[in-house]
This record gives C-alpha cells, sequence and structure tokens, in this order.
C-alpha cells in the first residue's frame, strides 16, 4: 500500500465520499461532504487572509513569540565578564578577529568541527521533533512563523478582522484606508527596522552601536546590513508570509519525504466528522436513524489556517503544524455540546484504526525515536566534552620538505620545522619549547635555547627550529611547550629523517 501525501493547496477540490482508493494506491485523504462549499482564507489569485482565533494553542503560540522575539531581542546585550582585552559581550560573532563568543566559549576558526557538529546535532533534533509531531518547529518557533505571526496582530490591530480586511482587497481607496495602510505599513517597518539592526547587534559591541545610532555615526557598512536584514524582515513576513514555508523553504521537502505515520500531526478525524450537515439537518438525520457527521463544515478550521489549506482534505506537505485549526474546531464543538478534537494532534495511523473502530494506540516511544535520542544525546556529549576539554593555545609543527634532511660536515644531520604557538586566550601567555624522542640539539632561529617565548592574547608567534642528530636515525620527535613551572601543557608530533 503506498501512501500519496496532498501537495497541492492552492485551490479546493471536491471528491466524492468514498473516493480514495484507485490504482492500487490508498490516498491520505478525508472524504469530503456530498454538499457546501469550502471558505478558504486564500481568495482568487490573492494573499492568504487568516482569522483570528482564540484558544489554548494560541495562547501557547503567543507565550512562545514573546519569549523567541525577547531572547532576541535582549541576548546581544547581556554581558560576559571575559577578563581584560576581550569582549564582554555574552554572544558576539567577532569577524575581524575570526572568533564566536558564546558565554564562556571562545570558538576560533579551527574549532569549526564545534560548529559542523553543534548544526548537526540541530538537524537530527528536527528529525526527532519530526517523528515525535510533525513540523512542530515550523508551526511554533521558525522566525518565519514567529515574526509573520506578529506582523497579522499588527494588520488585525489595524485594519480590523477579517471579514474587514477581506473587504479592504480591491476596494476603492479613502482618507481612512489610506491612513490604516500607512499606519500598518509604518509599524511593519519599525518591527523590521528594530530586528534588521538587533541582527547587526550579533556582530559587533551592542551598546557601542546603539550609541552610534543616537548621534548619527553609524559606519555605512553596518547601516547597509541593517537596511538589508530590515528588508528581508519586511518582504517575506509582511508580504510572501505562506509562500515562504510552502516553496521557498525546503523542509516541507524533507518533511513529505520523512512524513511518520506514527507522528502527532494535526489530522482530521473523518470517521467521526462525515456527512458533513448543519447541526439542524444533523439532529434530524440522527432522530430518522441516518448517519450523520460532528462537522457542520463551517469552514473555521479552513478560515484561521496561516497557509490556507483545508485540513479535512487530509494531510498536506504545506501544514506547518501550528494547530489554530484545532483552537478553531474546538471552539464550534463546544457552542455545538459536541466533544473536542474533530481536529487534533493524532498520528495517522490512529485515524486509520479509528475508521475501521480499533482502539487509539500511542507510539511515540517506538525504536525510531529511542534511537534518535540516544544519537542527540551522544552527539550533545560529544560536543559538551569538546568544549570543556579545548584548550585556550595550540602547537603545531609543520616539517621543512625541500630538504627535508641536511648532512653536516661533520657526518650529523639537521632538520628544520617551522613551529607556531597560537594563544586564544585574552591574556599573555608564556612558553618554552622542549623536545621529546631523539636526542637531538634544538635550536631556534633568533632565540636563546631556553629563552622563553610569549604569545600576545589572540596572537600567534611562529618560530624556525632545527634539529641536529649527531647519530643520526629516523625517529619520532615529540614537540613539547612548558609553562612557567616547567609542565608541558601542549605538545604536537612530527618525524626527524635521516636522508
Amino acid at each position: 500500500m503506498a501512501i500519496t501525501i496532498e501537495i497541492d493547496h492552492a485551490r479546493t477540490r471536491r471528491m466524492a465520499q468514498g473516493e480514495g482508493q484507485s490504482q492500487g494506491k490508498t490516498q491520505v485523504r478525508s472524504p469530503v461532504r456530498s454538499s457546501g462549499s469550502s471558505r478558504s482564507p486564500r481568495q482568487a489569485g490573492g494573499p492568504v487572509v487568516p482569522q483570528g482565533v482564540k484558544g489554548p494553542i494560541r495562547r501557547l503560540k503567543w507565550l512562545i513569540l514573546v519569549l523567541t522575539l525577547g531572547v532576541y531581542y535582549v541576548t546581544p546585550f547581556i554581558r560576559w565578564n571575559r577578563g581584560p582585552n576581550a569582549p564582554d559581550q555574552a554572544v558576539l560573532l567577532d569577524f575581524a578577529h575570526g572568533k564566536l563568543y558564546l558565554g564562556p566559549a571562545e570558538i576560533w576558526p579551527q574549532d569549526l568541527y564545534l560548529i559542523t557538529a553543534a548544526m548537526l546535532l540541530a538537524t537530527f533534533i528536527l528529525v526527532l521533533v519530526n517523528a515525535l509531531a510533525g513540523r512542530l518547529w515550523c508551526g511554533f518557533a521558525c522566525p518565519q512563523t514567529v515574526w509573520t505571526d506578529l506582523f497579522l496582530l499588527v494588520e488585525r490591530l489595524v485594519e480590523g478582522d477579517r471579514r474587514q480586511r477581506l473587504k479592504n482587497i480591491g476596494a476603492p481607496l479613502t482618507t481612512k484606508r489610506v491612513a490604516q495602510i500607512a499606519t500598518k505599513h509604518a509599524l511593519w517597518m519599525l518591527i523590521a527596522l528594530g530586528t534588521g539592526g538587533t541582527l547587526i547587534f550579533y556582530f559587533t559591541d551592542a551598546p557601542d552601536l546603539v550609541r552610534d545610532v543616537v548621534h548619527g555615526e553609524m559606519s555605512a557598512t553596518a547601516l547597509t546590513w541593517m537596511l538589508v536584514f530590515a528588508g528581508t524582515t519586511y518582504g517575506l513576513a509582511g508580504f510572501a508570509r505562506e509562500q515562504v514555508c510552502t516553496f521557498m523553504c525546503p523542509w516541507p521537502r524533507l518533511q513529505g519525504a520523512i512524513w511518520d505515520p506514527e507522528a502527532f500531526t494535526v489530522n482530521y478525524r473523518d470517521y467521526r466528522g462525515e456527512r458533513r450537515m448543519s447541526a439542524k439537518k444533523a439532529a434530524e438525520a440522527r432522530a430518522q436513524g441516518e448517519p450523520a457527521g460532528d462537522c457542520v463544515d463551517c469552514g473555521a478550521c479552513v478560515a484561521v489556517c496561516p497557509i490556507g489549506i483545508d485540513i479535512r482534505q487530509g494531510p498536506n506537505f504545506a501544514c506547518i503544524n501550528c494547530g489554530l485549526c484545532v483552537d478553531a474546531c474546538d471552539g464550534v464543538m463546544a457552542k455545538l455540546d459536541r466533544p473536542r478534537g474533530l481536529i487534533d494532534y493524532e498520528s495517522w495511523r490512529n485515524i486509520e484504526r479509528g475508521r475501521v473502530g480499533e482502539p487509539r494506540v500511542s507510539r511515540l516511544v517506538r525504536p525510531k525515536t529511542i534511537g534518535l535520542a540516544l544519537a542527540c544525546l551522544a552527539l550533545a556529549g560529544i560536543i559538551a566534552v569538546s568544549f570543556v576539554t579545548t584548550t585556550t593555545a595550540v602547537l603545531s609543527v609543520q616539517h621543512d620538505r625541500d630538504p627535508m634532511a641536511v648532512r653536516l660536515s661533520d657526518g650529523s644531520v639537521r632538520n628544520a620545522y617551522t613551529v607556531k604557538l597560537l594563544n586564544k586566550s585574552s591574556a599573555v601567555q608564556s612558553f618554552r619549547l622542549a623536545i621529546g624522542g631523539v636526542d637531538a640539539a634544538l635550536a631556534i632561529v633568533g632565540h636563546a635555547q631556553a629563552s622563553v617565548i610569549e604569545v600576545e592574547p589572540d596572537g600567534s608567534e611562529t618560530l624556525r627550529v632545527t634539529l641536529t642528530m649527531q647519530e643520526p636515525a629516523d625517529a619520532d620527535v615529540t614537540f613539547e611547550a612548558l609553562d612557567a613551572s616547567g609542565h608541558v601543557v601542549l605538545s604536537a608530533r612530527d618525524r626527524f629523517v635521516n636522508r
């Protein structure tokens, strides 16, 4: 049995009762009513105009919106004392010095593997969430969803509810209408400028940049990037909206490829809702012993959808799993004194079980989710250990290649190396260089053999080093950097060659 996920949400189709099995395929669609019309928030060729809704899921989305925006706008102003000669901004991407500051951690270009591991961990977490509840990230915490919700809130406050906004589309311009449009776009631009400006704060010291903005001393580069980011926010959240989630973002396509029928996604219990008819007709049908569904075809679930789809037609790759249709449907069911959950977070397997009268089964904990969770924990542990064991200095050695060895007149053999000491801390570090593994004379060009080598904060020192062996032999050699007390703090291995 193959499963087909509907991908065309730009128009609404009628499907006859029982349609869904043809040519050996089971269509993942709900039987659609035999009468009535869909009330789509998308006007013909126009934008999606979603209706506001109240309910527990909407309140949760408002809470997440406040938290995520709070974190985004406040984080650049959080301070972190790293000592002298180091920036005190908790999160800072310092392009000038090639470093990323994350609280106590300082990530250099040499630590790129840590960023790669963190991105891999985020991917595993995203796949795990998908296996549990589909596009939950998209519906609640994705920046596109958060800022679109914020822009829609401004639009509702300025222009009115959905019905009024639909009337405004294509209506003649009046003084009131012009004032509404100007006010809405002015507020959108202020939000966009605040968003773009805040993003710049992550790349430079936030209080200093605010001071420059207030005094009109902002650099042309910073101003350009702020306007670029502001324009991106204004365009994507104000106009593109659901088009980003459906066509521009690659995740819906990946979601379709890894769709899990056991995941708790937003679904319509068609076995309970069909046939659709008004509450009055349903009461009459039931009185006569005829079947009648709980769905009254009010279209509330469609009207509140920010993407413009009808979840009653079955799983759709464009659905962001925001659950607003759940709130809308539950509100209608409560008014009709019918049980909630006609549209709900439910696995597709349980929808199929419900159709044949089998009890529902929750399989959130299964081999797939256990494996993904263990992989996330293992990768998180590796990253944590790597951060803890990361040193504030690095010693690297490169053997000269041409020639690799020089035979001296007394019969001894000399090898030359380039030794680099990198200081990743914000304080001066002092080292003495020594070798182990071979009986050879160490010479540092320009330095006495036992001299102390000082490396400036966030700096490096490159040394030209030679090793001379009286009784030459091929052997491994270990270069060691000693601290003031004589302990080995850094080491690197290379090879002494006798040819």
